[in-house]
């Protein structure tokens, strides 16, 4: 046998030399520069940073190379697969593979989420890509950007255009003039003269408890108003239960079509904001803090890096103590295991449970999540008691709900009301009744998920609980005004193509299910039983509740709108439908 020397081989690697391409080494060179040397950092080589590092190449360069992508696989110390993985799933990174073209240099999009449907952004889109020149800038669709007050809304870049027409977009396209997202928010002096950073400088210094506070957290009702509702003092002793060290994560990664009260606040208020969540975080002895913010919204970014900086220079917060995250486009991870998930740098895709993020969150250890609304009113539940917050309320429900209400009313815009209120009060009280021309035909009272409703039912008290009995539920009170002008069929087709594009694909129900009831509702003839049934394995079997709700309005629809869709010519039929699904 002849014995061979490989020593010198170039085809042959040598042992525990990486496999895949050959990374560049002035690649590597370039990465150290934009993102720091990682020799003399180990803390940028850890995995939660690469969804933060993706984002500096994408903005860097307006794409991600496949030969940033390997050397930002060395430069981690990841497999390559995995950077990949995470890199492809979320829509705000354009991953462009070897002997690809890049993306132009201008990017447009326009969202055509529900609200902005009903605005025309359809027509916008067709009008623009129409009128500008492909070699240079794109025009694609985008999910909601919490903007639905302002339909219909385009983005160019990451600035947003407000009420977009195609004239408004095209001219900000060729001068690059923007008009800068005119946020006023109250500094951290303005906040401490009127109070702020009491309760939190009062729980520091042993003269509030956690017991005192988690029994007024009890008698105002509060609960998780991200769409679970579940009471935030039980929530926060789960977490306090379990061994630390814990975390206390901030989910300010609203996509539900429909929602955008997490901006609303944050604009306004971003230290009565911070102050809630440092509360929440001491209340659970939290290592640190997470704010996982979506990216749709950029000037908040601004803003919440401007007021932690407010708090790390006084010394109210050690800097390091409140990490800021971006999501990168991606409405899976507003469920809070995807979002831990995200946080960790990888893709967004929910775990099973349990066991529950309050058991084993964030880096394994016990987590807090809690949304923006629900911390923003843990101080003035303090400062008035909490039989303030749960005197609020009509129809014998409990504290205010902040309703985000878009579509066909006069005044679309955030609206604080009573827990309880219905539909009617709240677009006669506060939305200045509907848009002139419009007759209510319609509503969805929490957003995309939370189903549909018919203007039968607009007396029915809008908070957690009492809508299950219509087969719909409040969500995070993302209110969508439907009229007599608007086609039921294009509503569920935009909500059904909504979910199928946010499906994770982790799960089969979800996946197949979406795109199925997606390809069943775009029929002229709506066969009941079919739909019926492939609403029951979805709602049965899907990992999260993406899956299980997205069924809703098809269903509600069919529960309520029978003649409706009859006289906008949808037959739907009740007979047997032969084969399987």
């Amino acid at each position: 046998m002849t014995s061979h020397s490989h020593s010198h081989s170039p085809h042959r690697r040598r042992r525990g030399y990486p496999k895949g391409r050959d990374v560049a080494p002035v690649a590597l060179v370039a990465l150290r520069g934009l993102l720091g040397d990682e020799r003399l950092n180990e803390r940028l080589k850890q995995r939660d940073h690469l969804i933060e590092h993706l984002h500096v190449i994408q903005e860097a360069h307006g794409h991600l190379s496949m030969v940033e992508l390997r050397a930002l696989a060395a430069y981690m110390n990841l497999p390559m697969a995995a950077v990949y993985e995470t890199a492809t799933f979320y829509a705000h990174f354009d991953v462009v593979h070897d002997h690809q073209v890049p993306p132009p240099d201008t990017t447009i999009r326009v969202c055509d989420s529900l609200s902005c449907q009903l605005a025309g952004a359809q027509a916008l889109h067709e009008a623009l890509a129409a009128r500008v020149d492909p070699e240079s800038v794109r025009v694609v669709r985008a999910p909601c950007m919490g903007r639905c007050d302002t339909a219909p809304v385009a983005e160019v870049g990451h600035h947003h255009v407000l009420y977009a027409t195609a004239n408004g977009v095209e001219a900000v396209v060729d001068t690059g003039h923007f008009h800068p997202e005119a946020i006023i928010w109250q500094r951290l002096a303005a906040y401490q003269q009127a109070g702020g950073y009491r309760l939190l400088a009062s729980a520091r210094g042993g003269e509030v408890s956690v017991e005192a506070l988690l029994q007024a957290l009890e008698t105002s009702g509060l609960r998780g108003l991200g769409g679970a509702g579940f009471p935030t003092f039980k929530k926060w002793q789960a977490v306090r239960q379990e061994a630390g060290p814990r975390y206390c994560v901030i989910n300010a990664d609203e996509g539900e079509p429909g929602t955008f009260k997490d901006r609303y606040y944050l604009e306004r208020a971003p230290h009565q904001f911070l102050e809630g969540a440092l509360v929440s975080a001491w209340a659970i002895e939290a290592k640190a803090l997470y704010i996982y913010l979506r990216d749709e919204y950029p000037g908040l970014h601004r803003v919440l890096h401007e007021a932690i900086a407010e708090l790390e220079a006084v010394g109210i917060v050690s800097p390091g103590f409140i990490v800021m995250r971006r999501g990168a486009g991606a409405y899976i991870c507003g469920e809070e295991s995807a979002l831990i998930e995200s946080l960790e740098g990888k893709p967004g895709k929910p775990r099973h449970r349990p066991p529950y993020v309050a058991q084993q969150g964030l880096f394994g250890r016990p987590t807090l999540v809690n949304n923006v609304e629900t911390v923003y009113w843990i101080v003035p539940i303090w400062q008035k008691g909490g039989a303030w917050f749960a005197q609020q309320g009509r129809n014998g429900r409990h504290g205010l709900r902040s309703f985000s209400v878009s579509g066909r009313v006069q005044n679309p815009g955030v609206h604080v009301a009573p827990a309880g209120i219905t539909l009617r009060e709240l677009i006669d009280e506060y939305c200045g009744g509907m848009a002139a021309g419009h007759t209510l035909a319609a509503y969805l009272p929490g957003g995309a998920s939370g189903g549909i409703l018919p203007a039968s039912k607009a007396d029915v008290p809008l908070d957690f609980d009492t809508l299950q009995a219509h087969g719909c539920f409040i969500g995070s009170a993302a209110i969508v005004v439907l009229s007599d002008h608007d086609s039921l069929q294009a509503v569920a087709t935009n909500l059904l193509a909504f979910f199928a594009d946010e499906s994770c694909g982790q799960c089969t129900p979800c996946r197949v299910g979406t795109e199925k009831m997606l390809t069943l509702i775009e029929q002229p003839t709506w066969n009941v039983q079919a739909l019926t049934r492939l609403a029951q394995v979805m709602q049965d079997a899907s990992i999260c509740g993406l899956g299980q709700a997205a069924p809703n309005p098809v269903l509600g629809l069919l529960k309520d709108f029978r003649p409706a869709l009859a006289q906008q010519q949808i037959i739907v039929s009740d007979a047997a439908e032969g084969g399987a699904l």
